[in-house]
């Protein structure tokens, strides 16, 4: 097991990242050493990397399409006018407003299955306020990353409704058949955890205030008594987004939504057709690294299956862990955070490890309920944490849209600690008693 390709990868990785390289050229260094430590030859690891690549093509076009958006969004003023409004409502009150945005982002996976769309519009318009209040980002981090992924991994609609049907799915085609209408029973349990996590952050590890550079306008900026007047050019903004949001949603393509409310604000004068160049490079500027991460990591974790170790790991994994309920639990949940890690999906990595965890939980004599706890907590643990996990990268490339915060230090430190220790307890406390 210590020499396990995908374990050495996902370390390297880990530990590169920590010591502030490039999250890109981390990547590619832990899957060059990856494939060779499997024994493909260097040429061949080359080629299924920039081959796996494809595998988020769109996602990274969305991206990129979706800064632009976003960029033509606070050129209408309409992001000023937001940051006004909620400047008001929080009064001065910086829990306030890490709740509200903890809160808006839950809605981002279940009532509008948006994911993180909504980070580039609404996250940069609110640095200026976060700044005057002298707000942690990292706590705004984990408020981000915990409404990215508690809704989905507890509530049984949009995403969530999508992930506890993999478990179903996957656990019936295993041998152990579920509903998935009452995942959500047992799902709910290291969803708390994740509760606990965020509150922890907000309310205790990132509490005090940390200085920030105050660049654009000063505090009776947002908080005067000046009438607040909506335009025309808001209005097309407002109807772009929308448009944008239903087209996604009854089309499903991200990127063409974003150009139709590109279009939808130039027809209306919103934006000036001349200014769309740089409104595209603002675009890229502002989200063309997490669109290149979420590339080089789709390649990444084609090399990782193709060495053949997630398998490797599992197996060995299922041979260790004797008869203890309890520290097979802990076993298999801490094995779904490496693979995790390592893939980049926590909806895909399911169906690798149920192939396994069904099996040996029928062995070990656990409920249904109890697997659905396991499988679906190993499942979710990396996306808190991992540098090419787009539940971290979202929302680094909000928070860092003035080049004041750190994507590894400010992001994937605070994640993890905040979520995966509660996530790791309350799974296996929840596999126990289930």
């Amino acid at each position: 097991m210590l020499t396990n390709p995908v374990l050495l990868s996902v370390i390297l990785m880990s530990v590169l990242c920590l010591l502030n390289l490039n999250v890109i050229l981390s990547l590619i260094i832990a899957a060059l050493f990856g494939g060779l430590l499997s024994g493909i030859p260097l040429n061949e690891v080359m080629s299924i990397l920039v081959g796996g690549m494809g595998g988020n093509a769109e996602t990274a076009l969305s991206y990129i399409l979706l800064g632009a958006l976003a960029t033509a969004i606070h050129e209408t003023g309409l992001a000023t006018l937001l940051s006004k409004k909620i400047a008001k409502t929080i009064k001065g009150k910086r829990a306030v407003l890490l709740i509200i945005i903890a809160f808006i982002s839950c809605l981002s996976q279940n009532l509008i299955p948006v994911h993180i769309a909504f980070i580039p519009i609404l996250i940069p318009s609110l640095l200026k306020i976060m700044n005057i209040l002298k707000i942690d980002r990292r706590g705004a981090a984990c408020a981000l990353t915990f409404g990215l992924k508690a809704p989905y991994i507890a509530l049984p609609v949009g995403f969530g409704l999508i992930f506890h049907g993999i478990i179903a799915d996957q656990m019936t085609a295993n041998g152990m058949e579920i509903s998935k209408s009452i995942i959500w029973e047992g799902m709910a349990f290291p969803a708390l955890g994740m509760v606990v996590g965020v509150l922890v952050a907000i309310f205790i590890s990132y509490r005090k205030p940390r200085e920030y550079e105050i660049t654009e306008f000063s505090e009776m900026d947002l908080i005067d008594d000046e009438e607040i007047k909506f335009t025309r050019s808001h209005f097309a903004a407002l109807l772009g987004a929308g448009t944008a949001l239903v087209i996604q949603l009854t089309i499903g393509s991200l990127p063409l939504g974003a150009i139709v409310g590109l279009g939808i604000m130039v027809i209306f004068r919103a934006i000036k057709w001349n200014s769309l160049n740089d409104i595209t490079n603002n675009g890229i500027h502002m989200m063309g690294f997490i669109a290149f991460v979420m590339l080089v990591a789709s390649g990444y974790g084609a090399v990782i299956r193709e060495t053949g170790g997630v398998q490797a790991l599992v197996d060995v994994t299922a041979g260790i862990v004797g008869e203890s309920k309890f520290f097979a639990s802990l076993i298999m949940i801490i094995l779904g955070l490496i693979i995790t890690m390592g893939i980049g999906t926590s909806f895909g990595t399911i169906p690798i490890i149920a192939v396994i965890y069904v099996p040996l939980c029928l062995k070990l004599g656990f409920s249904p309920l109890a697997t659905a706890i396991l499988i679906g907590t190993a499942a979710a643990l990396g996306d808190a944490g991992s540098p090419a996990s787009d539940s971290t990268l979202g929302p680094t490339a909000g928070l860092n849209a003035d080049n004041q915060h750190d994507h590894i230090w400010d992001t994937c430190v605070p994640t993890f600690l905040h979520f995966n220790i509660p996530l790791v307890i309350f799974g296996v406390i929840g596999a126990m008693i289930f």
